[in-house]
């Protein structure tokens, strides 16, 4: 099947082939995807990333020659980064793919700061200076970059510039690395779950301590966490049931 690439700063995935449809996720400049479906407007793609499967407006999109060569050099390092896409001027959030591409109607030049995540160690100094270039972030269902992001799309991001590859919803992420059976026992980047009243597992974040967590609630935040769960930081209440803890960084 035919596979595009993301031509825009950041794009929608939608969970139908309509403008007024649900947002699931989003894909960013320079990630890839195989068409699986489409409409008159509308792509129907599955993620390379993440095998998240959504619809993208094709005008956001480029289909790739058969047999290109896409090579992702690095991410993009601050908040905005200035980049030009085919002679035109464009901005790219923190995160998005630094790419090269061996066809004709794709070139790309980036020369701002950028990220390894290859040569980026997890150590609790580096998670803390990337987790908290999102303070501040306003939650957005379905979002995935510092415009607007949510609570596994945040982890996501995260681990990403950590080289760590982790699915894109909540309950998925739940499924991945070790369990840590007691909150005293959870180190810097363990990843924190909370269920509701059915048990279903609907938020995540990345422990700072085991009294401290960073996650998107309303705005990516950090608060305090216990046993039981989190407290707001600004209304002492508390907000999320905790049901679990995983270690993804081994």
């Amino acid at each position: 099947m035919a596979e595009v690439i993301c031509v825009v700063p950041v794009a929608p995935i939608r969970a139908e082939s309509s403008h007024r449809a649900e947002m699931v996720s989003q894909i960013l400049f320079g990630e890839t995807a195989t068409i699986i479906g489409e409409t008159k407007d509308f792509y129907q793609i599955q993620m390379h990333q993440d095998d998240y499967e959504g619809w993208c407006q094709k005008l956001q999109l480029q289909i790739l020659p058969e047999g290109a060569s896409i090579v992702t050099k690095g991410y993009t390092a601050n908040w905005v980064n200035p980049a030009v896409y085919n002679g035109q001027s464009i901005q790219l959030p923190l995160g998005t793919p630094i790419v090269s591409s061996m066809h004709a109607d794709f070139e790309f030049t980036y020369t701002a700061a950028s990220l390894d995540p290859a040569n980026n160690a997890f150590t609790p100094a580096a998670l803390e200076i990337v987790a908290k270039q999102f303070l501040g972030t306003a939650y957005l269902w379905g979002g995935r970059t510092v415009f607007g992001i949510d609570c596994s799309g945040f982890v996501q991001m995260v681990f990403k510039l950590f080289n760590y590859k982790l699915p894109r919803d909540a309950y998925q992420q739940a499924e991945m690395g070790e369990a840590i059976g007691f909150l005293a026992e959870a180190k810097p980047g363990d990843l924190a779950f909370f269920d509701n009243e059915q048990g279903k597992i609907t938020h995540v974040g990345i422990l700072l301590s085991p009294h401290q967590i960073i996650h998107a609630s309303a705005v990516v935040r950090m608060d305090p966490i216990d046993q039981a769960g989190i407290v707001s930081s600004s209304t002492g209440l508390r907000t999320h049931q905790l049901r679990t803890i995983r270690r993804i960084a081994l």
